[in-house]
């Protein structure tokens, strides 16, 4: 009968070490699962202020983009609200600087009798200096003859004869001139999708402004010949 008591002690404590060490895993599971816890949390909360970088950053983009479309929305008009050749190439020069960027280039038209583009505008670059092209023969021959534009690099070309850039300038089969970049604004560090955009809508604007102008410039000068020859017969 001695031994019974001992033998229940025995088992008591066992099963009191048994509970302690249950208790203590118990323990260990509940901080495991508060550190795991603490950690989905942080990485939660990394992933929302990652995801909201990336839609401010987004924003920021998308609002830059509707700019430079509302800007030039408003050049488009400002292009087609003149038949002044003078005015029409201003507001291409105006629109080359603030919306694509470039520090340095010029505007060229088709001389219809030559065949050769000629420099009628440019900015950072004196005008009567450059070079005239005929269709097809160098880059910038080539670009206005394909009617593809050219966009190499944004590296800065001293070379009049290698533009960065060559939009060339059309209306439907019709080649008008080009315009050529040579130079970005310090701030412009390379080109976006929106810029390749901007070239093409560009291209297109300021081809129909130019054919414009100078079929009014043309009807113009005939209209005065004819005025003037009428006078001549009616003296």
């Amino acid at each position: 009968m001695r031994d019974e008591p001992r033998g229940l002690f025995q088992r008591a404590d066992e099963f009191a070490q048994i509970f302690r060490r249950g208790a203590e895993f118990a323990r260990e599971l509940v901080q495991e699962n508060e550190r795991l816890r603490r950690q989905l949390i942080d990485l939660e909360r990394r992933d929302t202020e990652a995801e909201n970088q990336q839609l401010a950053t987004r924003y920021v983009e998308v609002e830059q983009e509707n700019n430079n479309l509302a800007n030039l929305y408003v050049a488009s008009y400002q292009l087609h609200s003149t038949l002044d050749l003078s005015e029409v190439l201003k507001i291409i020069v105006e629109i080359v600087i603030n919306l694509i960027g470039a520090e340095r280039f010029a505007v060229y038209m088709l001389d219809e009798r030559t065949r050769l583009l000629e420099a009628v505008a440019a900015e950072g670059l004196e005008t009567q200096a450059l070079p005239r092209f005929a269709l097809g023969e160098g880059s910038v021959g080539r670009a206005a003859e394909t009617r593809e534009t050219l966009c190499e690099a944004t590296e800065a070309s001293d070379d009049p004869e290698r533009p960065i850039v060559c939009i060339p300038l059309s209306v439907q089969d019709r080649t008008i001139g080009a315009i050529t970049i040579y130079r970005l604004l310090t701030q412009k560090e390379s080109f976006t999708p929106l810029d390749h955009e901007l070239f093409t809508l560009l291209a297109g604007h300021a081809a129909t402004a130019i054919f414009a102008a100078r079929l009014h410039s043309q009807s113009e000068r005939k209209l005065h010949t004819i005025q003037g020859f009428i006078d001549l017969l009616t003296k």
